[in-house]
């Protein structure tokens, strides 16, 4: 993911996986349309409708794994069963025995203080 998107865009990913087919874009999708076809996140279908390419995909999926990892680290548990299961394989998250609640591991903290460490050199 070496482009820094705005929550905004973000919303308008999420948006376009939820978009029926023949219908008509919100103000969100419509507004980032441009940019995110533009950085071929999003692809322009025959119709006039969108649809994420692999990499829309691969970077929306990354974002919810990242979010997931971060609610997780908060106590709140409310992640999808794909999220789960590959945070879950990569070990960063785990099972608590005692509890039966999922908790980051070691190796999930480091990867969220990298992600923290890096978003902050990024920002001026």
């Amino acid at each position: 993911m070496d482009q820094a998107l705005t929550i905004d865009q973000y919303d308008a990913l999420e948006q376009i996986t939820k978009l029926a087919k023949g219908a008509r874009p919100s103000a969100c999708i419509a507004r980032n349309s441009k940019h995110l076809v533009g950085i071929k996140l999003v692809a322009h279908r025959r119709d006039g409708g969108f649809e994420l390419t692999e990499l829309g995909r691969q970077t929306l999926f990354i974002k919810q794994c990242i979010d997931g990892l971060r609610q997780v680290a908060q106590g709140e548990v409310t992640l999808s069963k794909a999220v789960a299961t590959f945070l879950g394989k990569k070990g960063h998250i785990e099972i608590d025995e005692a509890s039966g609640t999922m908790k980051v591991t070691a190796r999930g903290l480091e990867c969220l203080a990298d992600i923290d460490a890096n978003l902050a050199k990024k920002k001026p």
